[in-house]
């Protein structure tokens, strides 16, 4: 058998999403940006596309720009923001994505901003009271705080944080990449100004995303050199891939509740399944809480012992497709930066176990005795 959980790296294609998508590889093969008809044929479809992300989000056509992925899209908001909205503080959290650190990190470095970072405790639980603070003290800001950490599964109430940000007029980004597509986003219920969507983690085609920017907030372009996605975003468009993104994004909308009540399910196995039969094992930030993490990651910590720099190694060669990592720098292999934010333990590894609709039962029961089994030995040694 072989088990795959590493679907917060990326889903497999849906089958319907391919079938929608093969017309444009083939059959519609027209420039969008020419005027004659297979060229306006393929226009036609990113417009369609364009038209259901946005219902699917509640936001306005003009409100979505289609990009290479969500590190694009976060790129975009971020040096959008602070270049042209004159925002000279930014806040962020030790625990988001590289694609949000890092070009906050650059900005700072260059002296365009200045940059704070929010409090959060053991389990990664952030401190919206210090928001509040920090807020106070910097008017006009921007803040790019996460809804779903891509490591532990923690969910933030981005509701809450939006709310904090309209009192101070600060800017909010959120990065939804993790959560796009398996759950409801309604951005007349939120006050973000951006937020943004990879259509590889919702079973649709790699490198296509998309972000939604508020109407009225105008930011200078990331890509030049063209008039494509309305002046916003230069480039001949990724035709077939956002027709991908789009059926993928309907399909998960769709089918969303049962998705949730079968990945959820498979997660609690898993928690039981290894919470038994490893002994000191832990599971990281809220990971293991249901009402406070991604029902599709769990993150699993655990014991110490000689098979630890191996442990992913061999549960490859056992067929079982998962990712990890540690609080520290091992070699040429980089430490995780949020377990290491948490203060985790240097010598407890880290195995990621990310799910999706397509996986069953007996793949957790596969991959969890795998686990099992190569800490049975090392308990018995010792």
């Amino acid at each position: 058998m072989h088990a795959y959980f590493d679907n917060a790296a990326t889903t497999p294609l849906d089958p319907e999403v391919l079938d929608a998508m093969l017309p444009y590889l083939a059959q519609y093969y027209g420039n969008p940006s020419s005027l004659h008809g297979p060229g306006r044929q393929v226009r036609s479809a990113i417009e369609q596309a364009r038209k259901t992300v946005a219902h699917l989000i509640n936001a306005a056509p003009s409100e979505v720009t289609f990009t290479s992925g969500g590190t694009e899209a976060d790129n975009y908001a971020i040096f959008g923001s602070v270049r042209s909205l004159g925002l000279q503080h930014a806040i962020t959290s030790p625990l988001e994505h590289h694609a949000v650190l890092h070009p906050l990190q650059a900005l700072t470095k260059n002296g365009e901003t200045t940059l704070s970072y929010l409090r959060h405790d053991a389990q990664g639980r952030l401190d919206l009271g210090h928001l509040e603070e920090l807020l106070a003290s910097h008017p006009r800001t921007f803040v790019s705080l996460m809804h779903g950490n891509n490591e532990l599964g923690n969910l933030n109430d981005i509701k809450a944080i939006g709310e904090i940000c309209a009192r101070h007029d600060a800017v909010f980004h959120t990065d939804t990449v993790q959560t796009m597509g398996h759950y409801h986003h309604d951005v007349q219920q939120l006050s973000n100004h951006f937020l943004v969507g990879s259509a590889h983690k919702f079973h649709g085609p790699k490198g296509v995303g998309f972000l939604y920017r508020r109407g009225g907030v105008e930011v200078a372009p990331l890509i030049h050199g063209g008039s494509q996605e309305r002046n916003v975003r230069s480039g001949t468009e990724n035709v077939y891939g956002i027709v991908g993104l789009a059926k993928a994004l309907e399909i998960a909308c769709r089918d969303m509740a049962d998705h949730q009540r079968h990945v959820q399910g498979l997660k609690d196995r898993f928690i039981g399944q290894l919470a038994a039969g490893i002994e000191g094992v832990r599971f990281n930030g809220l990971s293991a809480e249901a009402d406070q993490s991604l029902y599709t990651v769990l993150s699993v910590s655990l014991p110490p012992s000689s098979i630890s720099e191996m442990l992913l190694f061999s549960l490859d060669i056992n067929k079982v497709a998962a990712s990890g990592g540690s609080a520290c720098t091992s070699g040429a292999q980089l430490g995780s930066h949020v377990l290491e934010a948490l203060g985790a333990a240097a010598d407890r590894p880290t195995v990621r176990l990310s799910l999706s609709k397509l996986n069953t039962e007996a793949e957790v029961d596969y991959a969890a005795a795998q686990l099992i089994k190569l800490y049975e030995p090392v308990a018995a040694r010792a």
